[in-house]
């Protein structure tokens, strides 16, 4: 008899491949989803990874067995200072070429932005228009957006003065006319996360990854390493030929960049949004980060990144059916962890 071949299914995905490093530590959201609550609201906002703690809380999703009941849940802190809005941008669409930009009104950014240090080139955009030029292409215009930078000089553990820029649709209501006139209301003012999410909603937490460098097939692919006890001359931890020819098969299990991706979390729920950082500040600080002084929220579970990464909040582009039977529903927190995270 010949030898019986083995079938395994294969280690690892392939939709996350080619696994390099991210473009950008900043990531840009590449798909908005479809809100419709009657009011324009923006659908995303920036904040910054603090770290993590412990709360309880009241289970109020129905149909499960501790429903009711008070349980433990880990929870991931983000903090989430007001961003300023720079610039209102339209969009059309041509069958062609797609959607493309039809210019951008811009606002005067104050001195304590300090908006230099990110761009240099401040004020010299060819495609500059006005507002009133903007509003007189509303009927070809199909998405309204707004550019906002961060303030990172009022988080507490960050030392950095240089903003981050982030592109947000203006979604929630279907007319263009409506969501044109909400844009410009916020041009030049500040905005706050609470005026985007509240509390007991799902978001999608999009971020950069923890970068470990260079590894091997069985970290990078979790791939089964030969029996210790099998005379394996050439070395435990190698993946076979897999080869075709000369050359090997691309979906083949290699050794290569780990970490550092862009990837993105769905459905992670706001347990609470406070003004008061110290209220969630354990004693001795957050490990690697310090003491949260602005807004923060609150999420259920665990998110990419490490401390003081930005991280970007998105409107849920495929909320379950729980949360669409149940609706956003502010959790009961019945205790909160403030011991120190130094491990004394």
């Amino acid at each position: 008899m010949g030898a019986r071949k083995k079938r395994a299914p294969r280690r690892g995905s392939l939709g996350f491949s080619p696994r390099k490093r991210a473009a950008r530590l900043v990531p840009r959201i590449k798909s908005w989803p479809q809100v419709d609550i009657g009011r324009p609201t923006p659908l995303a906002f920036l904040g910054y990874r603090v770290g993590m703690t412990h709360a309880f809380v009241v289970e109020d999703r129905p149909g499960r067995p501790t429903t009711g009941k008070e349980v433990f849940l880990p929870v991931t802190i983000v903090e989430t200072p007001p961003m300023y809005v720079l610039a209102l941008r339209l969009y059309g669409f041509d069958p062609n070429r797609g959607r493309y930009s039809m210019g951008e009104a811009w606002s005067q950014p104050p001195e304590d932005l300090e908006l230099q240090r990110k761009i240099k080139t401040l004020g010299s955009f060819e495609t500059d228009k006005t507002l009133g030029e903007l509003e007189g292409e509303l009927e070809k215009a199909v998405e309204v957006r707004i550019l906002a930078a961060s303030q990172p000089k009022l988080a507490g553990g960050l030392s950095k003065k240089k903003p981050d820029l982030l592109e947000i649709k203006i979604g929630g209501v279907n007319s263009v006319s409506d969501a044109f006139e909400y844009a410009k209301g916020l041009l030049g003012n500040q905005i706050s996360v609470k005026d985007v999410f509240q509390e007991g909603q799902l978001v999608d937490v999009i971020a950069v990854t923890k970068g470990k460098g260079f590894q091997g097939v069985i970290k990078r692919w979790g791939v089964k390493e030969l029996p210790r006890w099998h005379k394996h001359r050439k070395g435990s931890r190698r993946i076979g030929a897999r080869s075709h020819g000369r050359s090997v098969f691309w979906e083949t299990p290699q050794a290569g960049q780990t970490g550092f991706h862009r990837r993105t979390e769905y459905n992670k729920r706001i347990v609470s949004i406070e003004d008061d950082g110290y209220k969630i500040t354990p004693a001795g600080g957050f490990l690697h980060y310090g003491v949260v002084r602005s807004t923060f929220v609150m999420l259920a579970g665990t998110i990419p990144g490490t401390p003081k990464r930005p991280v970007v909040l998105r409107w849920p582009i495929r909320p379950p059916e729980w949360y669409l039977k149940l609706g956003v529903k502010k959790p009961e927190i019945t205790y909160v962890s403030l011991a120190s995270k130094q491990g004394t």
